[in-house]
């Protein structure tokens, strides 16, 4: 079996996204020698961009993205309570991620802010309290920084220029993993980088198309 070498992991991720914050629950599990650089993006950007429905926009599927989330939650013991209502707008805290240098403690905090303790961050009084608890209470002014909106818009492009179409994903080595059920394929590359090389997962990388949907390139 091939040695995993140490290697840079580029992880995109929207807090509009429950699943992006189990996955960042289950960061233990990576294997020691990789280094994670976090990418904070706007989901919608992605949704835009790839002429995308976001699951909350589907009804149904919005029913079953959210049940499924709490029993993800659940089958890991990751503790999961969903804000008063989804899906929130996600900028600000975003560009407060920025703001603050990207820093996973950072991240973290405002991960279970949102999906630990189920608060609503579009709530200016919630806002103000997770702002505080960061140590930012000038975060308004702090998220106002033309640069800080131009690197979240940068996060957003480079994501879209590696092909990423979803949160969370992990982009490495040209590669990409995406969403919390997508975990163990990703440990799986890591073990072994020849991993999408090898046989039928060789093979379905370059598959034609039998037929496509009508108006559909």
């Amino acid at each position: 079996m091939a040695v995993a070498t140490p290697r840079v992991l580029d992880w995109y991720f929207d807090y509009v996204s429950p699943f992006s914050y189990l996955q960042l629950e289950a960061f233990h599990r990576l294997p020691a020698g990789v280094t994670v650089r976090p990418r904070p993006i706007l989901f919608a950007g992605l949704l835009d961009a790839w002429g995308h429905k976001g699951p909350a926009e589907i009804p149904e599927k919005r029913k079953f993205t959210y049940r499924f989330a709490v029993w993800t939650a659940g089958k890991y013991g990751i503790p999961l309570k969903f804000p008063p209502a989804h899906p929130f707008n996600p900028l600000k805290p975003l560009r407060l991620t920025v703001a603050l240098g990207e820093q996973p403690a950072v991240i973290r905090h405002i991960f279970r802010f949102i999906w630990r303790e189920g608060r609503l961050v579009e709530d200016p009084k919630e806002w103000a309290r997770l702002a505080a608890e960061l140590g930012a209470p000038d975060a308004d002014a702090k998220i106002a920084q033309p640069w800080v909106k131009e690197r979240l818009k940068a996060n957003g492009e480079e994501a879209v220029g590696r092909g990423v179409f979803g949160v969370p994903t992990f982009w490495v080595e040209a590669e990409l993993f995406w969403g919390f059920d997508a975990t163990d394929f990703l440990l799986a590359f890591l073990e072994n980088p020849g991993l999408l090389r090898e046989g039928e997962l060789a093979r379905v990388s370059s598959l034609p198309a039998a037929t496509q949907r009508k108006g559909h390139p």
